[in-house]
């Protein structure tokens, strides 16, 4: 089995740091937003559900409390590895290394797909959207989680670390192919001011890390998302 998948998108912050990662997936909208507007928009409950991305499984047992069967895919094998230990005890699920261009499950085997900043930002991503059209059954849907550039502190904060980031070219993208788009007000809410420090660290180059943390107080951040959404 290959280190990373073939074709795999690097994802420098959870590949390098995963437990600073784990930290980011524990603070990240404690309100529960995004779960709501996903099941608002197709409930899996009793469905077959596939997380793209998966990383180390953080969201794999939430779905299973409630799903028939949950698969996570994840191309890097460190974390599909830790995926799996996170996992052990649930029959219902299964991890596979795999790309999203490259989807490691049958054709209309799985009723509703949910991928959070993994792989599918835009342009460039057209393989993994042909994928989805393969793997989703007719009734299906799709869930994409992605940063809003053009609000909140944490957008200002993407747009200073990105500047050639062209939200309007995405919007775009994701409209011309039929994803309807839900914006979203979640928050980022830390434990300890060292966790926030440390998440900004890998989320952002240094020098717009160290003018972060120096300007923001506190362990909190507003922070503005797009649901991308669509069904089959």
């Amino acid at each position: 089995m290959p280190r990373i998948a073939t074709g795999a998108t690097p994802s420098p912050n959870i590949w390098n740091n995963p437990a600073t990662y784990e930290l980011e997936n524990a603070a990240v909208d404690p309100d529960g937003v995004l779960e709501r507007a996903m099941s608002e928009r197709r409930t899996w409950a009793g469905a077959r559900v596939l997380d793209v991305g998966c990383g180390t499984g953080y969201h794999l047992p939430r779905f299973a409390a409630d799903a028939a069967a949950v698969i996570g895919v994840e191309p890097h094998r460190g974390l599909a590895e830790q995926a799996r230990r996170r996992c052990a005890g649930l029959a219902n699920v299964e991890v596979r290394q795999g790309s999203a261009q490259a989807l490691p499950v049958p054709d209309a085997s799985v009723d509703v797909v949910h991928a959070r900043w993994a792989y599918f930002f835009g342009p460039g991503c057209e393989p993994g959207l042909a994928e989805l059209s393969r793997v989703v059954r007719r009734g299906g849907a799709a869930f994409v989680i992605d940063n809003d550039a053009t609000r909140s502190t944490f957008g200002r904060w993407f747009r200073a670390a990105f500047p050639a980031y062209d939200p309007e070219a995405v919007q775009r993208f994701w409209t011309v192919r039929g994803w309807s788009r839900t914006p979203l007000d979640i928050r980022w809410r830390f434990e300890r001011r060292a966790d926030f420090e440390a998440v900004v660290r890998i989320e952002f180059r240094p020098e717009v890390a160290e003018r972060v943390i120096a300007e923001h107080a506190g362990v909190e951040v507003d922070y503005a998302v797009n649901l991308w959404w669509r069904t089959f």
